[in-house]
């Protein structure tokens, strides 16, 4: 999730005295961190518009590569090169939280029925974006704006809003839509974005 650490593993309990070893991100292939024990060197990069600014770490002991506070664009393909012998690829999907939703309740009646309608509407979910690169150049860029969900239900009209299990199943109901519709979203940009990157040279 957006604003979580993650580490990814390395494969090594410890470095040896003269490893060196290159993490890179799938776009262009991006040098992000880098590693020479023979000189004692640890160096991570400012790359790709920032993304990476002060999110990386690098675990001096196992070689470990750290990403703080990750946002949806470090989402991707990693490599690992370990001196020239050794490559490994990772994948990483980095989600974003879902804002919280409001709930809004109005109710009506007439001489012949009574109806209730719940509102589910969650706003500020326009950093829901889903982006298309070539390179580093972007394609295109797609926000999802703000989500409403309305949803009714006729009740007699002594009993108009007055069911607390209706209410709660209308609630949850709403949610389960919005979620779906969300989660929808994130998929179609996951699985475009493992289509467009690079793929990984086959094992011989």
């Amino acid at each position: 999730m957006e604003g979580d650490s993650v580490s990814i593993n390395s494969g090594l309990t410890e470095m040896m005295d003269d490893d060196v070893i290159l993490w890179r991100f799938w776009i262009e292939e991006t040098l992000i961190a880098e590693i020479n024990k023979e000189v004692d060197s640890f160096t991570v990069y400012d790359v790709l518009d920032g993304r990476f600014r002060d999110r990386l770490k690098l675990n001096k002991q196992t070689g470990y590569l750290i990403i703080t506070n990750t946002t949806t664009e470090h989402t991707g393909t990693y490599e690992l090169q370990i001196n020239i012998y050794s490559r490994s690829f990772f994948y990483l999907t980095v989600y974003a939280r879902l804002p919280v939703p409001v709930i809004s309740r109005d109710c009506s009646s007439s001489s012949s029925s009574s109806s209730c309608s719940l509102v589910c509407s969650v706003l500020n979910v326009g950093h829901v974006t889903l982006s298309w690169y070539k390179g580093n150049s972007l394609l295109s860029k797609i926000s999802v704006s703000d989500l409403s969900i309305s949803l009714s239900l006729p009740l007699e009209s002594e009993h108009c809003c007055g069911s607390t299990e209706a209410v709660i199943r209308l609630v949850f109901s709403a949610l389960v839509g919005v979620a779906t519709f969300i989660l929808l979203v994130y998929d179609i940009r996951s699985r475009r974005t493992e289509h467009d990157q690079p793929q990984p040279p086959s094992q011989t």
